[in-house]
């Protein structure tokens, strides 16, 4: 019977966790606006919390596999060149809420830049500030939701 009542919880909570490791991602992007051949990474929200929400209701830990978007010689690793270090898997959650791991995809380069630079900056702070607002609503359902179960079990 608990878990029914905090099965949403649940949810809210694996959601914001995938926002922080998106606003992580999204701010690296920004951070690196400036970098030569520097190329900018996301991953899609929506599968990826389709991905943890049902494992975490099986009980399942997670591994996420999304699709890496590289160049023609690109390894498997997803690295654009052999000498390249590949990026280690993000590790979000991990208090008891699974661990959800996934490989960042790269996002779509909208303007040819001279220095081959993929971040779009316009598009990033954008990508920023909506996730950053998603953040904040995430966060609020969640307060609701507690004090709507903390007025349940007072009976108020």
């Amino acid at each position: 019977m608990l878990n029914k009542m905090t099965q949403s919880l649940d949810f809210q909570g694996q959601a914001l966790l995938l926002r922080a490791e998106r606003q992580r991602v999204l701010a690296s992007n920004i951070a690196n606006a400036d970098t030569p051949g520097y190329t900018a990474r996301d991953f899609p929200f929506a599968d990826a919390l389709r991905a943890a929400s049902g494992a975490a209701s099986s009980g399942a830990t997670v591994r996420l596999e999304l699709p890496v978007q590289a160049s023609a010689g690109a390894a498997d690793a997803g690295v654009s060149d052999p000498r390249h270090i590949p990026l280690p898997l993000a590790q979000v959650g991990g208090l008891g809420s699974g661990v959800v791991g996934e490989k960042l995809g790269y996002a779509v380069q909208t303007e040819p830049s001279l220095d081959n630079n993929s971040v779009d900056l316009d598009r990033e702070r954008a990508n920023f500030v909506d996730n950053a607002v998603r953040y904040e609503a995430t966060l609020r359902f969640i307060n609701s939701q507690a004090k709507t179960m903390l007025s349940a079990i007072q009976g108020q």
